[in-house]
């Protein structure tokens, strides 16, 4: 008999003594993430240093597309300004998922794109959000930025 996936990884949890993702979060968890993102999005959209700061982990990280890593909420703030001074243009996150894979850690992908300005293309990428939870509400602990592999 073939069991599905999602049987197996939740008989594999329920073994492990984790209870499954859906028990570890409701609807209204996943509408925090989905803020919390959004908030992310407009502080960087509206360059508030101390919006964006208010955002991450004290030990955060980042990797952008290019392969940087930012390491630290300061080195975050100030590569995200510099970022957005570089490269112009309207930024927007949708949440396309978020999963949580124990309590008070949610794991949210998004896709990122960058509207272009003075006639540059869209730059089309995706971002993953590790988010923690504390007695503050959710926090950012770390980004990765990925640019799709191009198609063959």
């Amino acid at each position: 008999m073939k069991v599905p996936y999602l049987a197996q990884a939740a008989l594999l949890a329920i073994i492990a003594g984790y209870p499954p993702a859906s028990l570890c979060a409701d609807e209204h968890d996943s509408k925090a993430i989905e803020d919390l993102v959004g908030r992310y999005a407009a502080a960087r959209e509206s360059s508030d240093a101390d919006a964006i700061r208010a955002l991450f982990t004290d030990d955060a990280d980042q990797l952008v597309s290019s392969g940087v890593w930012r390491r630290g909420r300061e080195a975050l703030v100030e590569g995200m300004l510099g970022s957005s001074r570089r490269n112009p243009g309207t930024r927007t996150l949708d949440v396309e998922s978020v999963r949580f894979p124990s309590p008070g850690v949610a794991v949210a992908d998004a896709r990122y794109v960058i509207r272009g300005s003075d006639g540059a293309p869209d730059r089309k990428m995706w971002s993953t959000f590790l988010c923690l939870q504390s007695g503050s509400g959710w926090r950012i602990a770390a980004i990765r930025n990925m640019l799709p592999a191009p198609r063959n």
